[in-house]
């Protein structure tokens, strides 16, 4: 495992209504590789289960030491990344230009 890399795309929503599944996704992909990147460029709408998830597998890769990193935010996801003020707790320097829109 060691040097390995697995992509994960969210596509849809990243809500409520699909937090089990996106759970069991997240899970597996973590569990397959030493870095995991998540895709985020086709959510279409997020919601606070949603937030919940990403912080999850963000303290599941940390507890694992183990490397993850957010890419292709999505505007419904920097939205709510702005608005809770995310950045800073995921180190995503792609959060930041939200403000343009």
């Amino acid at each position: 495992m060691s040097g390995t890399q697995a992509v994960l795309a969210i596509e849809g929503e990243l809500t409520i209504y699909r937090a089990a599944e996106l759970c069991e996704e997240l899970k597996a992909a973590q569990a397959s590789a030493a870095a995991l990147e998540i895709n985020l460029a086709g959510v279409t709408e997020m919601d606070s289960a949603g937030v919940q998830l990403l912080m999850a597998a963000k303290k599941s890769a940390q507890a694992t030491q183990r490397s993850l990193r957010l890419v292709g935010h999505s505007p419904a996801v920097l939205e709510v990344f702005e608005i809770l003020d995310l950045a800073a707790h995921f180190g995503d320097p792609l959060v930041m230009p939200a403000a343009a829109h």
